[in-house]
């Protein structure tokens, strides 16, 4: 399984760790030809508007949007999750817009309102999943298509659409390799749907 880490900015380095750990193959994703050969995708935090300008830069969006349009899995985290997002409420960049989900950045406050919690996330088994937030988005409305895995005070905090899972924190800092695994589990159902299994 060969699965890449947008490498614009943010924590990079961090999801190319855990995902090693896990067994698959990883490589850093700064330009179009290095989607080739990929079977999923992750986007990490940092920031969107950042991220937002140069996936524009370098020409990534819209092979982005084709492998996306055939069930290329990605997975995205804080500002991953904002640019997978098909409305920005609070602010206009251009996104991805793969998720009916709306949001709005820097939901939870600046970066003094940073915070960490145990989440109950059912899917990954009874063991809490220790969540750092950073500065972390809201969503405030999904469709009914989206799954919620979890939220703190009524507001979706992980969901899942399709081939796409999406959370508000940074699971990538937490010692926790579930939700990673989740998503390498979700490549491989598409993987073996589509007959390509290597």
């Amino acid at each position: 399984m060969n699965i890449g880490v947008l490498a614009m900015q943010g924590a990079v380095a961090e999801h190319l760790q855990i995902l090693s750990r896990l067994g698959v193959n990883v490589q850093p994703v700064k330009l179009p030809k290095d989607l080739s050969g990929l079977d999923g995708l992750v986007i990490p935090g940092g920031e969107s508007t950042t991220i937002g300008k140069m996936l524009e830069n370098y020409a990534l969006i819209a092979p982005l949007k084709s492998l996306a349009a055939n069930g290329f899995p990605i997975f995205g985290t804080c500002a991953g999750m904002i640019l997978m997002a098909k409305d920005i409420i609070d602010f206009k960049i251009n996104t991805l817009e793969l998720m009916d989900i709306g949001v709005i950045r820097n939901g939870y406050g600046r970066q003094i309102d940073s915070f960490e919690t145990d989440l109950e996330i059912p899917l990954l088994g009874e063991k809490k999943f220790h969540s750092i937030f950073i500065r972390a988005p809201i969503i405030k409305y999904i469709k009914a298509n989206v799954e919620v895995l979890c939220q703190i005070d009524g507001n979706p905090v992980a969901v899942r659409q399709g081939p796409f899972l999406a959370c508000a924190f940074h699971p990538e800092l937490a010692d926790d390799l579930r939700l990673h695994s989740l998503f390498l589990e979700m490549v491989y159902g598409g993987v073996v749907a589509k007959g390509i299994c290597r």
